[in-house]
């Protein structure tokens, strides 16, 4: 997209990290913005701040585990501003553990925010996309998408499918023809809250799952150092106007990669890698 100003921007899972940064990003860009996030006090607290600022903002309470719910933030976005421009499907959710171990509802939780979130994002958004014939999606993915460390067995399969959905909606828009781009985002640790997920655990995923305490205290101490989510959000906004498709936010990961495609290659067993 050429510019962004006087546009709209729909991101969900807004009210904090990356999904905050984004919006901040895209507001000072000159862009009207619809936030979506689950907790409501979080998310009008947000909003607030930005009209402080003379951001034109729009806010909407969703579950985008839930089609309806989608649903029902695209008609809303359209109520308010009668167009969308950039989509950021965002939301997510952390949970890990052996994989012998993790519960089903731990499983479902997970899928259900982090990629049935995003292929709910695309169904509801795409067609007005389309329909303008501009447009762009960004799907928020993780290196997590890319590669597979350890005991994050949930994370990583919902995360590998936000990579390959992403990919297969690029190839079928440019076999098209059509003009709506797609990204996906793919960071590594950044200093967000989603090792504090479980403070919105929905009550059908059981109840709160402790995690070891060192692993979480490990976790803690990688996402505490992590990087700004406010570099994210440029790296975003510049793809954006690029049309570039993958987002890596870190200079390791890239190498992360290649050892991946190379053993793949190799017909040899995936190299032990973790996010840094």
């Amino acid at each position: 997209m050429d510019h962004l100003e006087g546009r709209t921007a729909v991101i969900t899972g807004a009210a904090s990290g990356i999904g905050a940064a984004m919006a901040r990003r895209f507001g000072a860009a000159g862009m009207r913005l619809m936030l979506a996030d689950i907790e409501q006090e979080a998310l009008g607290t947000f909003a607030a701040e930005l009209r402080g600022e003379g951001r034109d903002v729009s806010t909407f309470v969703c579950d985008v585990s839930d089609a309806e719910q989608v649903d029902a933030l695209a008609n809303a976005t359209m109520e308010a501003f009668e167009a969308v421009h950039v989509v950021c499907n965002n939301a997510g959710v952390g949970a890990g553990g052996a994989m012998a171990d993790v519960p089903l509802a731990e499983w479902e939780w997970v899928l259900g925010v982090n990629l049935w979130g995003v292929i709910h994002g695309v169904r509801s958004f795409l067609p007005l996309l389309r329909q303008q014939d501009q447009g762009h999606i960004v799907n928020t993915a993780s290196v997590a998408g890319l590669f597979s460390a350890p005991f994050m067995g949930p994370y990583n399969v919902s995360k590998f499918g936000v990579v390959t959905l992403s990919e297969t909606l690029f190839h079928e828009l440019r076999l098209a023809g059509e003009n709506v781009g797609v990204s996906v985002l793919c960071p590594a640790w950044v200093r967000t809250r989603i090792h504090e997920s479980q403070r919105n655990r929905p009550p059908a995923a059981g109840g709160v799952v402790e995690a070891d305490g060192t692993v979480a205290e490990i976790m803690a101490g990688f996402i505490n150092n992590g990087m700004d989510p406010a570099k994210v959000a440029d790296d975003v906004l510049s793809a954006v106007v690029e049309n570039r498709f993958y987002i890596l936010t870190h200079d390791d990961s890239h190498v992360a990669v290649r050892m991946r495609a190379e053993a793949i290659a190799a017909a040899e067993p995936p190299p032990f890698v973790m996010p840094q």
